[in-house]
């Protein structure tokens, strides 16, 4: 099973986990079984089917905007990184 790591301003919304385990084959299907079992999560990562625009999300350090996006391959060692972006100024 990947893990995914839930960001602390995130994790009121996990149940206070700060880390989930899910089985999928694709980014989306794993973070689409984190949002079956927690569905106030998955209302503040994604926006419809897509991801909301401020979330970053990673597998094993890279960036999935520059691989596949939610169809890039997960597999059972692989860390899913949630990373909402920060803006100050």
């Amino acid at each position: 099973m990947a893990v995914v790591r839930i960001p602390t301003p995130l994790r009121p919304h996990s149940g206070g986990h700060d880390r989930i385990e899910a089985q999928g084959a694709t980014v989306g299907e794993v973070l689409g079984r984190v949002g079956e079992t927690y569905p106030a999560l998955r209302e503040r990562i994604f926006d419809g089917g897509d991801l909301r625009r401020f979330v970053n999300v990673y597998v094993n350090n890279e960036d999935i905007r520059y691989l596949d996006d939610l169809k890039t391959a997960v597999g059972e060692e692989d860390e899913v990184s949630i990373i909402p972006a920060v803006a100050g100024g």
